[in-house]
């Protein structure tokens, strides 16, 4: 929090004096949170993002880098963030309509999972270790094979449930510890929809992931999966960040609807629809 703070003063050339008069505090009070000695309540947190507002301080990007974890040797370092905090062992127990089905989901980069919870009241963030020795995993490229197995775990199958294509899906993930594949978050979640509601074709859906680059996530299947991820830092993530995050995640969904509209009117052509893979046409 320290640094952000000053980092927002900084960045609109306000010493500390102006800076506590803008926000009707002390320098004293400016001086402490700087120094990390103490910690803005929820009002002054709330009045200084109002501040950034007011002086169109983007403290996003900031707040991503914050988190983001920095180390030197060879460890695969991951971000999970969780809507309350967790709570003894890690568990493979999310929701079973997630992108791979229940699991614990954890990702490459700290923006998807900090976007991820930033609408919950205290939610808690997290940087982990993973080790994949002795692990079987499954690292699914992105194409058409990731996008049906996705569809699968949230139901846009069941209009076909006992056929071979349901049951190859429904069974594409058995036996394995780890499956690492693209994100698809709510930045994708429209284009997803509209891929398996018939609006846009396979080769749309494609364009769309390359151009969206979401990023990667580490999903563990199994308890065994679980016990290969060590915490390395918790960190509760404090309003005024929330309220940053919450302007981004809707700022960040408006640049891929645009990006999206333009590939879906380029491919709109070529490819095929969903109920006709599924019909193996």
């Amino acid at each position: 929090m320290k640094v952000l703070i000053k980092k927002m003063r900084e960045l609109t050339g306000m010493s500390q004096e102006q800076f506590a008069k803008e926000l009707g505090t002390s320098v004293v009070s400016i001086n402490r949170w700087e120094n990390g000695k103490s910690l803005p309540n929820p009002m002054a947190q709330q009045q200084l993002y109002s501040f950034c507002e007011k002086h169109n301080v983007d403290i996003a990007d900031v707040i991503v880098d914050k988190y983001r974890y920095e180390h030197d040797d060879d460890r695969l370092i991951l971000y999970h963030g969780s809507k309350q905090g967790l709570v003894g062992d890690i568990q493979p127990k999310s929701r079973k309509d997630c992108d791979f089905g229940c699991g614990f989901y954890t990702g490459t980069d700290t923006i998807q999972p900090l976007t991820l919870v930033c609408g919950e009241p205290n939610p808690k963030f997290y940087v982990v270790d993973l080790d994949l020795s002795g692990l079987k995993t499954l690292d699914m490229e992105l194409g058409l094979e990731w996008a049906m197995v996705v569809a699968y775990h949230r139901g846009y199958m069941d209009i076909i449930k006992g056929t071979e294509m349901y049951e190859k899906y429904a069974h594409f993930l058995d036996g394995y510890d780890m499956v690492i594949g693209y994100i698809a978050n709510d930045r994708l979640y429209t284009e997803l929809t509209r891929f398996f509601n018939g609006d846009i074709t396979d080769v749309a859906l494609m364009h769309c992931l390359v151009a969206l680059d979401l990023g990667k996530q580490y999903v563990a299947k199994t308890q065994k999966g679980c016990d290969a991820f060590k915490i390395v830092t918790e960190s509760d993530i404090y309003q005024m960040e929330l309220l940053a995050l919450r302007e981004k995640s809707v700022i960040r969904r408006k640049e891929s609807y645009a990006i999206a509209s333009e590939i879906e009117k380029k491919f709109r052509r070529e490819g095929k629809y969903f109920d006709e893979i599924l019909r193996g046409e």
